[in-house]
């Protein structure tokens, strides 16, 4: 909800928020935009509520780039506890399986190496995923039987990091788009002669942003209030073009920059001037203009932002 009286702010940047337990991603974006008061606002990768860490924001025109960090790989912390499957495949459903079987520490890190790589994984049926036009969560809550087509997601590494007690055992994963954690521990615990499902679920890395950069909602409640106007809040951006990171960065001159915010091609002349690349971020002066793509020595603007 706007603050009385006052109109919403163009706000551009990344805020890597340390998104709590129990809160929605939805939740955690309108909180943000409602601090930094910002006319638009969106996420770089949902998080259930009840996995905790890092929810990538993006304000303004690096709602634009949301993409980039949605395909970028991702690093997830979590217990899986054994014994029990759950309609949810995580601490929040309703227990559909029991199995007496606790796998030792062998047993769990000789069935690693079934689950790196480019693996088949059935979604859960409590997910975001749409069946004929519904949520699957949605068609799963009403109490119909959903049932979710396997598809190949790559996991990169996937390690032991603890075992807590007989009843769980941690591991650290990463992953690429479309990885279910919740999947992943059912599956392993099936494999593993048991049942299993999440019991805690933390995302340390998405694409370029990693725990360093995390912030609390409590930390930009405290900036929102240190100086008139909440300007202290600002320092907690980061620049549009941190999640672009990963593609090359080409430097135009003021003309050039003109032309292709005109949506005009811009011949890139020298030796040294790229042939083809799908995208580039494109720069001005030191600033952001926009993703644009080259083919045959012309660039093209793909997306660009409103600064």
């Amino acid at each position: 909800m706007n603050p009385p009286g006052k109109q919403r702010v163009a706000v551009h940047g990344w805020v890597i928020l340390d998104k709590p337990y129990g809160m929605s991603s939805t939740q955690a974006v309108g909180k943000v935009r409602y601090l930094f008061n910002a006319e638009k606002a969106g996420h770089g990768g949902t998080l259930d509520p009840l996995a905790s860490g890092l929810l990538p924001i993006a304000l303004g025109e690096a709602t634009k780039t949301v993409s980039h960090a949605m395909d970028g790989r991702k690093v997830y912390r979590f217990t899986a506890r054994w014994g029990e499957e759950r309609t949810t495949d995580d601490l929040e459903g309703e227990v559909t399986r029991r199995c007496e079987g606790r796998p030792s520490v062998a047993a769990i890190e000789a069935v690693l190496p079934r689950f790196t790589g480019e693996i088949l994984q059935a979604p859960p049926a409590f997910s975001a995923i749409k069946v004929e036009g519904e949520r699957a969560y949605d068609l799963a809550r009403a109490g119909e039987a959903v049932d979710l087509a396997p598809r190949p997601v790559v996991i990169e590494a996937l390690r032991l990091a603890g075992t807590p007690g007989p009843e769980e055992a941690s591991f650290e994963v990463t992953c690429g788009k479309g990885t279910y954690i919740r999947s992943l521990a059912r599956d392993m615990g099936r494999a593993l002669g048991t049942a299993a499902h999440v019991s805690a679920l933390r995302r340390v890395a998405v694409g370029p942003f990693t725990e360093a950069q995390l912030i609390s909602l409590e930390k930009l409640e405290e900036l929102g209030h240190k100086a008139p106007g909440g300007n202290a809040i600002t320092g907690a951006l980061l620049p549009i073009e941190t999640v672009l990171d990963g593609i090359p960065a080409l430097a135009i001159d003021l003309d050039q920059a003109r032309r292709l915010r005109l949506g005009q091609a811009v011949l890139l002349r020298g030796a040294d001037a790229p042939i083809a690349e799908d995208a580039v971020l494109v720069t001005c002066g030191g600033k952001p203009v926009g993703i644009g793509q080259i083919g045959d020595g012309m660039l093209r603007p793909k997306r660009l932002f409103n600064l």
